[in-house]
């Protein structure tokens, strides 16, 4: 017998890098099912308008993820204002793109603080009240290169396989504690982030609202491994079965070995220069490794 989907209206949700992209997505779906939102984001003014834009009750509120007194302060607002916190959606990320020994320091660090102590600090914060309370959903947004080793992004993937295994060891730890955690692991995605990418062979890149309806759909029947689309699940299954070669060799059939090394610099230059200047407190290093040579 299935399960009961859960209710999800009046609950309060907090989610990082909501602004744009799968973040403001998962807002959209969340506001539509009568949820009280918090719009975190490094750009509070794009996040002020996401938030007018949804109306619903959502809120927008400034958002540092690296630093851990301004993850705070965005937990703590959204609490006042909203309610308790019931889910919270470590969804901020970066990836940036390039040749693992033509990366720059800085391009590394800054995707480690944002990918992982940006989701580190999220966990670190929003689980304690959760756990108090006996009730709540922590949701960690990954990749499927969280499962998998992809050229062209040897440290995005190092992010999301920490993402992955955090997830995994912590889930593990809550048990009893009546506290869900999901880990989402997308292909590409149709947001800025994927800019001048091209996609798999046999796989059709998804669009942010299918991203946000699994992560609605994990809320209202609780479940770990979110794959988007979820043909990944099993395709990822059979890759972790086969040795080495065949599953080197299935990764070059899909073309899933080139399609981060072959990009549209053109297209994807406006969005590495940005992540460039994602991380405040982090100088960006010089442009010109930012980009896929």
């Amino acid at each position: 017998m299935a399960k009961q989907p859960r209710v999800l209206a009046g609950q309060v949700a907090a989610i990082t890098g909501a602004a744009r992209g799968i973040g403001k997505a998962t807002a959209r779906a969340f506001v539509r099912k009568g949820m009280k939102v918090a719009i975190g984001d490094l750009d509070l003014e794009l996040a002020q308008r996401t938030a007018e834009e949804l109306g619903g009750g959502a809120r927008a509120y400034a958002l540092d993820v690296t630093d851990r007194a301004s993850f705070a302060a965005f937990l703590d607002g959204a609490a006042a204002d909203l309610g308790p916190l019931d889910v919270l959606v470590n969804n901020a990320g970066i990836m940036q793109l390039g040749p693992f020994l033509q990366e720059d320091d800085a391009t590394a660090v800054r995707q480690i603080d944002i990918n992982v102590h940006g989701v580190l600090h999220g966990m670190k914060l929003g689980l304690p009240p959760m756990v108090e309370r006996g009730r709540g959903h922590l949701v960690n947004i990954a990749s499927s290169a969280g499962k998998g080793g992809f050229p062209g992004a040897a440290t995005y993937c190092g992010t999301k396989h920490f993402v992955v295994g955090v997830s995994e060891a912590v889930r593990l730890e809550l048990r009893g504690t009546g506290v869900e955690l999901s880990c989402v692991m997308p292909g590409l995605v149709n947001t800025e982030l994927a800019s001048g990418v091209g996609s798999a062979r046999g796989f059709k890149n998804a669009e942010p609202e299918e991203v946000a309806e699994a992560i609605v759909d994990a809320l209202e029947v609780p479940r770990f491994d979110v794959f988007v689309p979820r043909s990944i699940g099993p395709t990822t299954a059979v890759l972790g079965l086969l040795p080495r070669r065949g599953r080197e060799a299935l990764v070059s059939v899909l073309k899933a070995d080139t399609i981060l090394t072959q990009v549209d610099e053109g297209a994807r230059r406006a969005y590495e220069l940005r992540a460039a200047r994602s991380e405040p407190g982090l100088e960006p290093g010089d442009e010109q490794k930012q980009l896929t040579s």
